[in-house]
C-alpha cells in the first residue's frame, strides 16, 4: 500500500498562513515556497501525486504546478540520494573547470548527471547559477556551498560526506 500523500495538519497550518500572503484569487503566488515545503516533508522529492496534491491545495491546475516544478532545478521529480551534489554549470564555472568536475564526480561515483550511486548516498545534478562565480567552480550540497573545486578537493569532499552521513538522512 502507498503511502497517502497529505501534509501533517502543522504544515496545513503553515502552508493556509503562505496563502494568506497573497491577495484572493492569487494562491498560485503561493506555488514555489509550498512546493518547497513539500519536497521537504515527502521525502526529498515531488512525484507527480505530490504535485497533483499542492495543485488541489492551491486550487490550481495539476499542468500549472508541473510546468513550474519542471523548471526550476531546485525542485527534484525523482528520488534523489542523501546528498545532491549540484554542481553550477553556468559561464564562470564551466570556464574555471566545473564540465572536467563533472566529469570526475561522474567517474568517481560510476554514475551519470541526473542519477544516484547505488547506495543512494549520492545524487549528481547540474545546475544553473548558484552565484558564486567568483570561487567557481562550485557545487551546493544541502545549505552548503563548496567552492573552488578541483579534483583532490571534490574527492575530500565527497570522503567527508559520506563519513557524516552514513547515519543521517540528507547533507
Amino acid at each position: 500500500m502507498s503511502k497517502e500523500i497529505k501534509f501533517s495538519d502543522e504544515t496545513l497550518e503553515v502552508v493556509a498562513k503562505i496563502i494568506l500572503r497573497y491577495p484572493e484569487g492569487r494562491q498560485k503566488s503561493a506555488l514555489l515556497p509550498v512546493l518547497h515545503i513539500a519536497q521537504a516533508e515527502f521525502d526529498g522529492w515531488l512525484s507527480s501525486e505530490v504535485m497533483d496534491y499542492v495543485a488541489s491545495i492551491l486550487n490550481i491546475k495539476p499542468i500549472e504546478v508541473y510546468e513550474v516544478a519542471s523548471f526550476y532545478s531546485m525542485y527534484n521529480l525523482k528520488p534523489v540520494g542523501k546528498c545532491l551534489l549540484e554542481v553550477c554549470r553556468t559561464g564562470p564555472c564551466m570556464l574555471n573547470g566545473a564540465e572536467d568536475l563533472v566529469a570526475h564526480f561522474e567517474n568517481k561515483l560510476n554514475i551519470k548527471d541526473g542519477e544516484t550511486t547505488a547506495d543512494g548516498m549520492f545524487t549528481l545534478k547540474t545546475v544553473e547559477c548558484l552565484g558564486s562565480c567568483g570561487t567557481a567552480p562550485m557545487l551546493q550540497c544541502g545549505a552548503d556551498y563548496y567552492e573552488n573545486l578541483d579534483n583532490q578537493k571534490a574527492d575530500a569532499l565527497l570522503d567527508k560526506l559520506r563519513d557524516e552521513n552514513q547515519r543521517s538522512r540528507y547533507c
